[in-house]
């Protein structure tokens, strides 16, 4: 499966971020997840509005969100921990919204050029 990191209209990358914030231990853990996205495993992801929440299970109980784009998943924010899954989804439904309006505008674009 191809798992893309959402890159901002600014070039930011939200995942990168919050993935560069954490420590050692933490990091290898999203690693493993993100590896596991990408051999298709995704029985650890909830999805609700479109968004999906993968749950990993350890310390604070971190979280990666997602989206799909065809046969994509585009990992829109790192996430954070059970702590701020509120604040965190509200960021990722955001940043959902954005990359879709981002995506129609680019879709027509390429269309008016042929």
């Amino acid at each position: 499966m191809k798992i893309q990191e959402y890159l901002r209209a600014d070039d930011s990358n939200p995942y990168k971020k919050w993935f560069d914030s954490l420590d050692a231990q933490a990091a290898a853990k999203v690693v493993t997840a993100k590896l596991r996205l990408e051999l298709g495993n995704t029985s650890s992801v909830k999805w609700f509005s479109g968004i999906g929440e993968y749950v990993i299970d350890w310390g604070p109980g971190y979280r990666i969100y997602l989206a799909r784009d065809g046969d994509a998943l585009i990992i829109l924010f790192g996430g954070g921990t059970k702590r701020s899954q509120q604040k965190d989804i509200d960021h990722a439904r955001a940043l959902h919204a954005e990359y879709k309006s981002r995506k129609k505008i680019l879709d027509t674009t390429k269309k008016g050029n042929r």
